[in-house]
């Protein structure tokens, strides 16, 4: 099977990046972004982000996960402790996030490492998920290789009844990750494929450095 994708083009113009134009801070900058997708109704959700980690195979390995929270210490998700990703950031927490919203023409990519929150953090998040949600933690073995779907259904069905009127805790292997940027580069598509690109790199904790990258 082949299929020749040469003949796909795009021209960015709906935007530009500028140096003058971006506060000193690359948090300050997302938070610009972000509310900006959220308002433009043009990205189904905007909270949807790549992170991509080192496997214990050696390979890496991207997948879809969402942003709950971000702050001026960085950006946090949940997950199994115990699946691919949890077992390949204890081995080596250096990962890699990225947004890519192309209503707007717009990717970011950041660079950093990842820490476990504390436990009553990921306890106050789980509590507020949808009971669902939260019997899906306890069903799925994450990554694991299992049967059939019946299988994952049946075990739902089984915790559904064990906590009919019984209060869900969250299981010791699931929580949250704490990712602090190392860098924060900003992506704006341009004509002819000059885009925008300004990175972001720390000088001490509170201050960065702006620069400028060839498309």
């Amino acid at each position: 099977m082949q299929k020749d994708l040469g003949t796909y083009r795009k021209s960015y113009e709906k935007s530009a990046l500028l140096e003058a134009d971006v506060a000193d801070n690359p948090m300050e900058l997302f938070e610009q972004w972000f509310k900006e997708t959220e308002q433009s109704k043009l990205v189904e959700e905007p909270n949807a982000m790549t992170i991509a980690t080192i496997g214990l195979d050696g390979y890496p390995k991207s997948r879809v996960v969402l942003l709950k929270e971000f702050s001026e210490t960085g950006f946090v998700f949940y997950t199994n402790y115990h699946s691919e990703k949890g077992k390949a950031l204890a081995e080596n927490p250096q990962v890699c996030l990225s947004f890519f919203w192309p209503g707007l023409e717009r990717q970011i990519i950041i660079k950093g490492n990842a820490e476990k929150l504390d436990q009553n953090t990921s306890d106050a998040y789980f509590n507020s998920r949808p009971k669902g949600s939260q019997l899906g933690a306890l069903a799925s073995k994450q990554s694991t290789v299992i049967p059939s779907r019946d299988f994952l259904e049946d075990k739902l069905h089984s915790l559904e009844e064990v906590y009919e009127t019984k209060k869900i805790r969250r299981p010791e292997n699931w929580g949250g990750y704490l990712i602090k940027p190392q860098s924060v580069e900003f992506w704006q598509g341009r004509p002819n494929r000059l885009h925008d690109r300004i990175l972001y790199t720390p000088i001490t904790n509170k201050s960065w450095q702006k620069d400028r990258l060839a498309p």
